[in-house]
């Protein structure tokens, strides 16, 4: 069965250069109707190798595709770290790409989501009577999307802005990129 998740945080803009965390690890999701998720950080383990991914707008196969990565070839960039899953493409001089690009510079869409199917997952329910969802390991993964609406607050999407003045003010430390300030404020490295 294919699910989609979404995921939430900001986003800044600047050229065509489009990246950001499509899943995060180990952190647990909003409400998804009665249950929340936690994604396992091996989850993704061999699942890219035979997976045809596209990135869509909103998941929407209909408008057009942003960027492919059909068993690791194409134009869809995918990178699996500590954090979770991380996707980077060059926004195609398209009127979809145009659309995407407008929409992050102004904010109407800061948020990334996948699709997927699951191989292994456990059900838990909490002393509190919470229901939590382990996904241990993914079947396959259907695509990476910038959306307007996330499930995981820990995800992001934005136009890269390496070495611009903006994007050192919002990280408040120079020289430090967007990916290693989430990290810190996710307590994946230490803050000195």
């Amino acid at each position: 069965m294919k699910e989609t998740r979404s995921n939430r945080d900001k986003v800044t803009s600047n050229e065509r250069r489009v990246e950001g965390y499509a899943l995060v690890f180990n952190r647990e999701s909003d409400d998804l109707g009665g249950f929340t998720e936690i994604i396992d950080s091996g989850a993704l383990e061999g699942v890219l190798a035979k997976s045809d991914v596209l990135c869509l707008l909103n998941h929407n196969v209909n408008r057009g595709v942003l960027a492919r990565r059909n068993r690791e070839k194409g134009s869809l960039e995918l990178e699996v770290d500590g954090l979770g899953l991380k996707y980077g493409f060059e926004a195609p001089a398209t009127s979809l790409g145009d659309e995407l690009l407008e929409g992050l510079k102004r904010g109407d869409i800061n948020a990334s989501s996948f699709s997927f199917s699951v191989e292994k997952d456990k059900w838990l329910r909490t002393g509190d009577g919470k229901v939590v969802r382990h996904i241990l390991k993914f079947r396959e993964l259907y695509d990476v999307s910038p959306v307007y609406h996330a499930a995981y607050e820990d995800t992001n999407v934005y136009i890269d802005r390496r070495g611009m003045d903006a994007l050192v003010a919002e990280e408040k430390a120079p020289g430090k990129s967007y990916f290693e300030g989430l990290r810190q404020r996710l307590g994946l490295v230490n803050s000195e």
